[in-house]
This record gives structure tokens, C-alpha cells and sequence, in this order.
């Protein structure tokens, strides 16, 4: 125990001595000073009951809904901190760049009696980051699977898995979602359920039965809007209307991805001109350039996510670039893996290496604020497994922490330490 000495207010020593020795004696802690930095993950809940046979990674639900965690800053360790109980599977979550709001797409299609999912908004508390149901509005198709926001702020767009839609959603004053201003529904052309470059002895058959729009994602600058059909092998690009909140075909409608390899989700670079998409059932990663101009994609380069030799089924997840774009990485299930790459002057990509993800079927992954921890999310495993970043080299070591969740699905932070 440290003794304080007694200290007379008629002291003959000078101020500045009595304030070191009281800081001292009585050290404050910045990590007590901080708001916490947390985590939100979002969670399968509840089991859809029409599966489609061909929806092979469909889990039971074992989730809650979406569950906090308060993260060690230090070792990346996640102390859970609260449940937000949904029933309706919110496996997306996003955040509005200040921090202030929450969306989730929950994946269900049970909206009313329609054949749709939601999305819901919810305040945050600066002070403890608890969660405050605003409301929730149809997300204009079945299954939502993915939600994102508009550079502006002003708009939330969401893509429809099983509906094979998009739509965009406006942000009301309060955070609040208003009802879609524009749904645009993917149709026509269907791939084949061979993947042109499956590994050989694959299965991977997962989406190619009807239209599939997996992923959508603004450009940085907001004015194009780029969204994924997986069953249709397309990556489609559309000019956003501003003032009318709607998407408009770009000149350029859609590129195609090989037949039957599935473009699942896609990643821009941080400087705006190259774009990475991954392939579910292809076990692919391309590199495109994108001119930010014309909306325009060029195919330049396809690598296989898996190593050489590799033969079997194995589904492609999540595609991310690390904060300053030196490395992309992507994620394998089935051989639960995730695949390094370095990022060339050229935008170009070679193969670095690869780790277990320490659970089975790693759905997405996401790092820390820092970029020093890679949190990856195990679905059939329910546990979050974490991984220390070795920015010089991309690799990653497992820390040897875990947090045990139910059905994971997505994970974002917020650092309340850093909100004005």
C-alpha cells in the first residue's frame, strides 16, 4: 500500500513539487478515463422455415440477435456487454460515420406475412454504446443480407438476398428509416452450377438457382452505386440520383464474372481506383481497375483465394483490404482459411500466405479501429476468434482469444473514446 504523506496547506514547498507528488501518489489511469471501444456483432437468430435445399450454410440460428462486447484495447480481448434480443436474424450491422446510429438487415422473410426482411435503426449511447430501437421498415425484398451506408449519410441501401433486389432507404432527421424510394430487382440470365474455376473435385454449389444479390456498396465518392448477383455472375454499377434517391443504369450496366464462379462480395481500395471481388463458388479473387468517372470496370488479374493443390469444395466469404491498402485478405470455408495478399504498385496481387481461422466456416472477418487485431467470425463454430496483424508483413497470429457467440455473421466498432 502507498502512504500519502499528510501535506499542510501552510507548506513551504513550491506548487509544482506538491503536484508531482499527488500525481505520484495518486496515479489516474487512462484506461479508467476512456469510454469503452465496442463491438457490435451481428448474429444469425432464428431458423428460416422454407431453407431452399441449395442454401447449404443456412445455420440453426443459435444467435440472440446483436451482441456487444466492451474490446481490451490492449489485447484485443472482447468482454461481452449486452444482448439487443431480435428473432429476426440481424447478420449485417453498420454504423453512420458518426458513430450516433446503428442499422441492421435482418434476414428473414416474414415482414407482416409479406415474403420480406427489415431493416432497423437504432440510437447509440455515446456514454456505454447500448443499443435504442428507432424503428423498422420493409428492406423491399426477402433476406436481407447486406447493409451499408451512402457516403452522404442521408441514405441506407440494403441488398436482398433471396429477393434478388436492392433498395434504397432514407435516413429521416432522427436516424430513423423511411420506406424505400427505389427497389430495383434483378432478372434474366442464370449461371450454371459448375463453377469455370472450382477447385477440381468441388461441390461448391450454393446460389445458382435464382437471382442472388449478395452485396451492395457505394463508390467513394458516392456517385455510382456497385451491387453483386451471385447466381447471375454479375457485378452491377449504377449512377445514384442524388436528389431522387434512386439508382440509374450506368453505361456500363453490369460486368460478368466467369460462369458459375459466383461474385459474392467486392472491396475498393482506399485510393479510389481498384476494386478486389471475391467468387463464393469459384474460389477466386480479381482485381479490377475502376475509373471513378465513367463508372467503368476492367477486368486485370484472377488468382485463386486457396493454395496450390488444393482440391475439394470450399465456399469463398469476405474480401477485405487492410486500413492502408497493402493487403487483401480473403476468406475460405470449408477449408477455413484466410488467404493473404499483397497489394502491387499496380494494384496487381500476389500471394503471401494464408491462416486457420481457428473455427469452422469463417462467414466475414473485420479489424479493430487500429488495424493491429483481425476478429474473425465462425459461424458453425459460434465463437469469434481473434488474430494479431503484422502490418509489415499482412500475416496474422492468433492471440489465443476467443468470445463465444452464437451464429456470427458480421462485426463493426465504434470507438466512444473518439465521438465528439
Amino acid at each position: 500500500m502507498i502512504r500519502i504523506p499528510a501535506l499542510r496547506l501552510n507548506s513551504t514547498l513550491p506548487l509544482a513539487a506538491l503536484m508531482l507528488m499527488m500525481a505520484i501518489c495518486c496515479p489516474t489511469s487512462a484506461a479508467e478515463s476512456e469510454k469503452p471501444l465496442m463491438a457490435y456483432v451481428g448474429t444469425f437468430s432464428s431458423p428460416l422455415k422454407d431453407v431452399l435445399k441449395t442454401q447449404v450454410d443456412l445455420p440453426p440460428g443459435n444467435g440472440r440477435g446483436i451482441h456487444l462486447f466492451e474490446v481490451n484495447r490492449q489485447t484485443g480481448e472482447l468482454t461481452a456487454a449486452g444482448e439487443v434480443r431480435m428473432g429476426t436474424s440481424p447478420s449485417c450491422v453498420v454504423l453512420n460515420e458518426e458513430g450516433t446510429r446503428l442499422y441492421s438487415a435482418n434476414e428473414t422473410d416474414r415482414y407482416q406475412g409479406t415474403k420480406e426482411g427489415t431493416v432497423s435503426a437504432f440510437e447509440v449511447d455515446q456514454t456505454t454504446g447500448q443499443l435504442k430501437l428507432l424503428n423498422s421498415v420493409p428492406s423491399g425484398g426477402a433476406g436481407p443480407t447486406y447493409v451499408v451506408m451512402h457516403p452522404s449519410g442521408r441514405f441506407v441501401l440494403v441488398a436482398n438476398y433471396f429477393g434478388g433486389s436492392v433498395a434504397v432507404l432514407p435516413v429521416q432527421p432522427d436516424g430513423s428509416l423511411g420506406e424505400a424510394t427505389d427497389v430495383k430487382v434483378d432478372e434474366g440470365h442464370i449461371g450454371p452450377t459448375k463453377a469455370t474455376n472450382a477447385p477440381p473435385g468441388s461441390f461448391a454449389i450454393s446460389g445458382h438457382d435464382r437471382t442472388h444479390a449478395h452485396q451492395i456498396l457505394p463508390d467513394p465518392t458516392g456517385n455510382f452505386v456497385l451491387h453483386v448477383d451471385l447466381a447471375q455472375d454479375r457485378i452491377y454499377i449504377w449512377k445514384f440520383d442524388m436528389a431522387r434517391a434512386e439508382l440509374v443504369p450506368n453505361d456500363q450496366p453490369f460486368v460478368t464474372l466467369p460462369p458459375g464462379d459466383g461474385p459474392r462480395h467486392i472491396h475498393f481500395h482506399p485510393n479510389g481506383k481498384w476494386l478486389y471481388s471475391i467468387q463464393e463458388e469459384g474460389s477466386t479473387v480479381v482485381f479490377f481497375e475502376w475509373n471513378p468517372e465513367n463508372g467503368h470496370l476492367t477486368a486485370r488479374q484472377t488468382l485463386p483465394t486457396l493454395p496450390p493443390g488444393f482440391a475439394g469444395s470450399n465456399f469463398c466469404s469476405e474480401i477485405l483490404l487492410s486500413h492502408d491498402g497493402q493487403y487483401v485478405y480473403c476468406g475460405n470455408r470449408l477449408y477455413d482459411s484466410i488467404g493473404i495478399f499483397k497489394v502491387g504498385d499496380e494494384g496487381m496481387l500476389s500471394y503471401v500466405g494464408e491462416e486457420w481461422t481457428r473455427g469452422d466456416y469463417p462467414r466475414s472477418f473485420n479489424f479493430d479501429p487500429t488495424g493491429n487485431f483481425l476478429y474473425s467470425l465462425n459461424q458453425r463454430a459460434d465463437n469469434v476468434a481473434i488474430f494479431n496483424v503484422d502490418k509489415s508483413t499482412g500475416k496474422l497470429n492468433f492471440t489465443g482469444h476467443f468470445a463465444p457467440v452464437g451464429n456470427p455473421s458480421s462485426i463493426i466498432f465504434l470507438d466512444l473514446d473518439k465521438q465528439k
